[in-house]
């Protein structure tokens, strides 16, 4: 994959390469990260200073820097192409997070964050007898993390699975239409699989 070898890749000004890294820790040298032709925010905010400052380092959570670019490096046709290890990547490693961020959502460090994750005060139009009776089922997916643990980038199994089983625990004390069933994905028999696909909660 790419058109150098290991044990030359140096980069080459006009000339399309790919490097083969198979861990973060291979990468080693600023000039090899990115073919001429990637335009990721990651590529666009990662200057060689910012790489000579964190390519050793390590966040809070004991994610490396390395690890935050890897997807971006071995993904050259990433968008983005960089992705928070833990919530003290973002601080740990702003100086290329905070450029990215502003690239992307218009948010600059001098900025504060309105939140509004609350129910009162919303307001939707009501729907008309013949449109309300399309509707059979809704979902509201709110993606949050819990505090102490890496982000996704950096969570090992064992991790993840800890998260599960404080998530399922919390889930216990739902009541009324908010109760329900969870279904693990390792150990899930084929018939309960292929009714979660069917009824549209579950990926094939």
């Amino acid at each position: 994959m790419g058109g150098c070898s290991s044990k030359d890749k140096v980069h080459e000004p006009n000339k399309a390469y790919i490097t083969s890294f198979k861990t973060a820790d291979e990468m080693t040298d600023f000039n090899t990260l990115f073919i001429p032709s990637s335009n990721s925010l990651l590529k666009q905010a990662l200057t060689e200073d910012v790489w000579n400052e964190y390519k050793d380092q390590k966040c809070s959570c004991g994610v490396s820097f390395k690890t935050c670019i890897f997807s971006g490096v071995k993904n050259q046709d990433s968008g983005v192409g960089v992705y928070a290890g833990s919530h003290d990547s973002y601080k740990k490693f702003n100086k290329l997070f905070d450029p990215v961020i502003e690239k992307y959502h218009g948010h600059k460090q001098s900025d504060k964050h309105v939140i509004g994750m609350y129910s009162e005060g919303l307001q939707n139009a009501e729907l008309s007898a013949d449109d309300a009776k399309m509707i059979v089922s809704t979902r509201i997916r709110v993606g949050r993390n819990l505090a102490g643990f890496p982000l996704g980038p950096g969570v090992s199994k064992e991790q993840r699975l800890e998260i599960m089983n404080k998530v399922v625990e919390a889930a216990k004390s739902f009541e009324g239409d908010l109760k329900g069933t969870f279904y693990p994905l390792e150990g899930m028999n084929d018939k309960d699989r292929q009714k979660l696909v069917d009824d549209h909660f579950l990926f094939k």
